[in-house]
């Protein structure tokens, strides 16, 4: 009977784990999805105005993006502390906390935006961008550099709510912002109700304008509904606390870091392919932009498998933690079987949606290729990644991170694409053949890392009981 009755226990502790973990993950699944169709939504619109206009829109994203998810990845601290208060029945001590983390946020956000707006021309001009290609890049991410400092602060409140699991007001906000976006778009790139036509460059001030209307929504969430109030976020305002921001900042910033270094190597290719051509460049960009819908299902897992660790790891239950960390790396590997086979057996519809341009659409198609090849690998090392957040194991998770992409990946991809050292030149594919690469080291170290620190974190809970 014993034999028979332990698989069945464990069996229910995976699908009671799995059930919690994707309720926490759905809602941030949508919100992620919600904010990566405003990329594709962007993308569509722009290339029904030409390869030029979408050109311009994907140099700006491999720009802004990598900007974005520093600043952002920065503030991601905030989830873990607050879900180890959570978990430790600690909840008017987030409150504090949180206050701490948004002056952070009033920090990084005006500086990421200053950023953009001041140095963009110097990093295209010094990747040799085509300059028919600079001028409408420019003032795409003029736009979206005014709303960074809203979505600082709005990243900070989300983090907030997730780390107390309540997950929703996220995936309200980023569905009304992408209705939001579509009609702003409309606007701004053809030119009604009084404003320019601004092409694709519009859709970057259209995007900065919903930045801003997510944070008021957040605000007036965050302030208005019954289980925050325990917190009292809003009840007080202290000054700058540099302890407690150190302390932010030191879980924080490797996490950015680390975030950085994925996203900018993907945006190191871009600027890299920018000297080949504009139909190029909208060949990776639609690929590129796919990847990233895609990847927002394991990254969400990811965030969800956060929190998870943190609370568990607050009620005192190290082992339940490690649990957690594992149903969340099988899940993620569940579907990126899915992914990947959908991506290849659909490559060329789904490139056909955003152009008919044959070109452009037969680069993208063979690209996917690629993309459907690393779904295994970027869903194992993005739910690690998240697991070791839950542990404030962050900066082994930055060092290992940079060197996978930028010791590794970069280098083999820019050798096998852009040189004759090993191969003829391949161009675009050869610079996705390295990001395998790098994703695979990535992951493999991560697993590594996450066992570690798993088994660390229970035998000191063990010495201390």
């Amino acid at each position: 009977m014993t034999n028979i009755a332990l698989p069945v226990s464990r069996r229910r502790r995976v699908t009671t784990e799995l059930k919690e973990l994707l309720t926490l993950a759905t809602p941030i699944m949508i919100a992620q999805l919600a904010t990566t169709a405003m990329g594709f939504v962007d993308a569509v619109m722009a290339g029904r105005v030409g390869p030029r206009d979408l050109a311009a829109v994907a140099l700006g994203n491999s720009i802004w993006i990598p900007v974005f998810l520093l600043m952002t990845g920065t503030l991601l601290a905030t989830t873990p502390k607050v879900a180890e208060r959570y978990g430790a029945g600690d909840q008017p001590g987030t409150g504090p906390l949180v206050r701490q983390a948004l002056w952070l946020a009033l920090l990084v956000g005006p500086l990421a935006g200053a950023a953009l707006w001041l140095l963009s021309e110097s990093v295209l001009r010094a990747m040799k961008v085509e300059e028919a290609l600079i001028a409408p890049s420019i003032l795409y991410l003029k736009g979206i550099g005014c709303g960074l400092p809203a979505v600082a602060l709005y990243h900070v409140l989300r983090c907030f709510s997730d780390g107390l699991g309540r997950t929703r007001p996220s995936m309200v906000l980023g569905i009304c912002g992408l209705l939001l976006n579509i009609p702003l778009n409309y606007v701004l790139i053809y030119g009604h109700l009084g404003f320019p036509a601004l092409g694709g460059a519009g859709c970057g001030w259209a995007t900065g304008t919903v930045m801003w209307f997510m944070l008021l929504g957040m605000l007036c969430w965050v302030n208005g509904a019954e289980a925050y109030r325990p917190s009292q976020l809003f009840a007080r305002w202290e000054r700058p606390d540099p302890e407690v921001i150190r302390r932010l900042a030191s879980v924080g910033l490797p996490i950015g870091i680390a975030v950085f270094a994925e996203s900018s190597i993907f945006s190191v290719i871009a600027l890299l392919i920018g000297e080949l051509g504009e139909k190029t460049v909208a060949g990776h960009q639609i690929a590129l932009n796919v990847s990233a819908m895609v990847f927002m299902i394991p990254y969400a897992l990811g965030m969800a498998v956060t929190v998870r660790v943190g609370q568990r790891l607050g009620a005192g239950s190290p082992r339940d933690a490690r649990f957690a960390a594992g149903v969340g790396m099988g899940t993620a590997l569940g579907y990126a079987c899915l992914s990947a086979s959908g991506m290849l057996l659909m490559r060329e519809q789904i490139a056909a949606l955003y152009t008919s341009d044959a070109t452009v659409l037969a680069l993208a198609a063979s690209l996917m290729v690629f993309s459907a090849l690393f779904q295994f690998s970027d869903a194992v090392q993005v739910t690690a990644a998240g697991a070791l957040r839950g542990y404030q194991d962050t900066r082994a998770t930055m060092l290992m991170t940079l060197f996978a992409y930028w010791g590794i990946g970069l280098p083999v991809g820019y050798a096998l694409g852009l040189t004759d050292w090993l191969q003829e030149p391949s161009g675009p594919r050869g610079l996705w053949q390295g990001l395998i690469v790098g994703l695979t080291c990535a992951a493999v170290m991560l697993c590594i890392r996450l066992n570690r620190s798993a088994r660390r974190s229970i035998r000191l809970h063990e010495r201390r009981a």
